[in-house]
């Protein structure tokens, strides 16, 4: 059985288990005179019968699906001859990939090595009983779990806690995996890094200033060693983001304390949703006005006056990126002021403060942890963007601070890196890896750099 079918099947497998077990429960009770004399009500031995029938059967199906396919590529690659037998990794790759094809009949076998085409008929039978074994297995461990559940039932046993023990268990075990699945992005990106340090030095890296990593693929080409400086790509992410937090932070916080504390119910009912509909906005929209409108825009004013201005700068990226912010620093900001609690407003009129005085000494630094946690999100939205570099920044990798030039950004260069028919293991891919990492320290540090800030100047009530 194919997974897609297999999934809804144990779904009906545990809501099975669940009314069994919910109507076991009820048939025990009933000649002891109702559910009263149980030890929990009839909901949660049913919900203990359906999570033992389907939790371990989860597992196995997970795993199953995980290590499948690397289980049966490995098979058939030590059935092939000697002669076919990759000798590396890519090598292995393509067999794989040529027997798969054979398989799936998009390569007529009458082209392909007898070897591969033997292979490709044990890797058609493998995934056959492969599901087969799959789907016996995953059915008779949700059977079996939920008649053990089923058995188990008795009115002395208090299946609300065994449910909730249970729950308390998934629960850690998600936030371990998604702390594991963290870890392993981490150490991935780390891996890499190193391997690009192996082909390039630090010292070209951090303190290089001219980025130029175009490098050949043969060796007799010309401009065979290209240049890795990390220094104008992170100059031209920090102006953008910059001017960018420059238009979002002032505005936003300011649309926020007005919605939460001087407009009407009204006003607000319509101010609001007007504002957040800039968040619904796709970034390649913003591109296009960035592009189209607010570059030309800025480059014929600087003209205007005498300044020198290109047609891709990186005031233009920064405005239109500022504005796309908007919405991310005004919609969590309004939420947490909107959460101080309106006793400590009405104590502070009460004592005779303005309104101004009050927002500014009471609901402001009681609100700060959230509003900084809001412009941290912002901050990591300015640096992660994209589309917006591309359109109206351009991808020129010039070390200047002048908004009027034409910039590029980490993230923009990381993609234009990723891209293309550069081998893998080359400096230049790998350069996207030592960039990726590079942006992850940074955004580390802003965080604890907020952090401190957030401890220092919170105000904490009781």
């Amino acid at each position: 059985m194919q997974p897609a079918n297999l999934f809804p099947l144990l779904v009906v497998l545990v809501g099975i288990a669940f009314a069994l077990g919910y109507a076991r429960s009820r048939a025990i009770a009933s000649p002891l005179g109702g559910i009263r004399h149980l030890k929990s009500l009839p909901f949660y031995y049913a919900a203990r019968a359906a999570l033992w029938c389907g939790l371990p059967a989860l597992i196995i199906f997970a795993f199953w699906l995980g290590f499948e396919d690397k289980v049966i590529q490995t098979l058939v690659v030590a059935s092939l001859p000697e002669d076919l037998r990759p000798e590396s990794a890519g090598r292995a790759s393509l067999v794989l990939s040529q027997i798969s094809n054979v398989a799936s009949g998009a390569l007529n076998p009458k082209y392909a090595p007898e070897g591969i085409v033997e292979a490709a008929k044990l890797l058609t039978t493998l995934r056959e009983e492969s599901k087969f074994m799959m789907t016996i297995l995953v059915v008779c461990v949700a059977v079996l779990g939920a008649f053990i559940a089923w058995l188990r039932i008795a009115p002395h046993i208090n299946a609300r806690e065994k449910v909730e023990s249970m729950l308390r268990k998934i629960f850690f075990m998600c936030a371990a995996l998604a702390i594991l699945t963290t870890m392993g992005i981490v150490f991935s990106v780390i891996f890499e890094t190193v391997r690009f340090f192996q082909k390039i030095s630090f010292i070209e890296f951090f303190f290089g200033t001219n980025w130029s990593p175009q490098t050949a693929i043969r060796a007799d080409q010309v401009g065979a060693e290209g240049a890795f400086g990390m220094i104008p790509l992170f100059v031209g992410t920090l102006l953008i983001s910059g001017i960018a937090m420059l238009v979002a932070v002032p505005v936003g916080l300011m649309s926020a304390i007005y919605l939460s504390e001087y407009a009407s119910k009204r006003m607000r009912g319509i101010v609001k949703p007007l504002l957040e509909m800039l968040a619904g906005v796709p970034t390649v929209v913003y591109g296009f006005f960035a592009a189209l409108t607010v570059a030309p825009f800025i480059a014929d004013a600087a003209h205007a006056i005498g300044l020198d201005a290109s047609t891709e700068s990186a005031l233009a990226a920064g405005l239109v990126m500022g504005i796309m912010i908007i919405p991310f620093v005004s919609s969590l900001s309004d939420d947490v002021i909107n959460a101080v609690p309106q006793t400590m407003r009405d104590g502070s009129l009460a004592l005779g403060a303005t309104q101004a005085e009050t927002m500014t000494k009471v609901i402001f630094p009681a609100a700060l942890p959230g509003i900084m946690g809001g412009i941290l999100l912002a901050v990591s939205r300015a640096i992660g963007e994209t589309m917006i570099v591309v359109m109206a920044a351009g991808l020129a990798a010039n070390l200047t601070a002048n908004p009027l030039d034409a910039v590029t950004t980490v993230t923009v260069q990381i993609v234009t890196l990723l891209t293309g028919d550069q081998e893998f293991d080359s400096a230049k891919t790998l350069s996207a890896f030592a960039l990726g990492m590079m942006l992850f320290v940074v955004t580390l540090v802003l965080n604890i750099v907020a952090l401190h800030v957030v401890r220092k100047y919170r105000e904490q009530y009781e």
